[in-house]
């Protein structure tokens, strides 16, 4: 075992593994022409339902022009729309449309087809560890 100054740090080690396996998940996409930061916007109107562009910028954390330029991407695909908020008539809300519900729904499926296989050739032990590991991430998420 290597001396634990040569030895890489849980940080850099979890890091490196967590971005890989999230690039090879990101890609597993149902058209890989939409953005990282198109499918997440689509996914969170898909999960939350339709808000205003300012609340969607701020749950997304990126800007309002940001949001605005993706929004408009979105539209253009037909994977969101946008009508009139029901109680205050200046506002707008934005939704997902029945194409972009579908395709979150494709990606999801196409990512979970992804990763079962792999997780099914790993060792009971191995797949419990993961589940621990699972819960300790969320957390460290969340901080």
């Amino acid at each position: 075992m290597p001396a634990l100054a040569t030895r890489p740090s849980l940080a850099t080690d979890l890091r490196i593994a967590v971005n890989r396996l999230s690039r090879t998940l990101r890609n597993q996409k149902a058209d890989t022409t939409v953005t990282d930061a198109q499918f997440s916007a689509l996914a969170r109107l898909h999960r939350d339902g339709a808000m205003t562009l300012a609340d969607l910028s701020r749950q997304d954390g990126v800007t309002p022009p940001s949001m605005t330029k993706t929004v408009a991407v979105l539209m253009d695909r037909g994977l969101v729309s946008k009508h009139l908020h029901g109680d205050d008539r200046r506002k707008v809300l934005i939704g997902a449309t029945e194409a972009g519900a579908a395709f979150v729904e494709e990606t999801r499926r196409r990512r979970d087809d992804w990763l079962t296989p792999r997780l099914t050739a790993l060792t009971p032990a191995e797949r419990a560890t993961l589940t621990e590991a699972t819960e300790i991430m969320r957390r460290l998420a969340q901080q």
